[in-house]
């Protein structure tokens, strides 16, 4: 879900928004954007949540956030995933989704700040964009290695 939704914002959403008549885009920022982000986020959560439980339920966390220091081998390759992942996680809570709130008037801000704040947030956006690719390699390679 959330890498689904990390691609609608950077491959569907932002490039129709030029396209987007002006009296419809409210609907956009008022509702849509909201709602859309509102799932990003917390399935962002979500998968760092279950990925964590998964590691430690299986015994290779800690090797695997070490990048398999001790060991070597698919824990390399998960670590990496997760290391990515964690990011990628860290981008959505503390980067992304504060700008959005600007950008979206869901808090105060001027009209400098929201341009500012739309422009972080897609750039920020767009780095997890290609940050998931890696990352969905090396978490499809650990399990290939064992």
């Amino acid at each position: 879900m959330w890498i689904g939704l990390l691609w609608y914002f950077n491959f569907v959403q932002i490039p129709s928004m030029p396209k987007i008549p002006d009296e419809q885009k409210p609907a956009i920022g008022k509702v849509i954007a909201p709602a859309a982000l509102f799932w990003f986020r917390w399935a962002a959560l979500s998968t760092v949540v279950t990925g964590l439980i998964l590691a430690t339920l299986n015994g290779y966390v800690l090797q695997a956030l070490l990048f398999g220091y001790f060991k070597g081998g698919p824990e390399t390759y998960i670590g990496i995933g997760m290391w990515l992942g964690l990011i990628m996680a860290y981008n959505v809570w503390n980067i992304i989704w504060p700008n959005q709130k600007k950008a979206l008037g869901l808090v105060e801000a001027t009209d400098d700040e929201k341009k500012t704040a739309a422009r972080t947030a897609m750039l920020t956006s767009r780095f997890n964009t290609m940050f998931s690719i890696p990352m969905l390699y090396f978490m499809v390679a650990a399990q290939n290695l064992a």
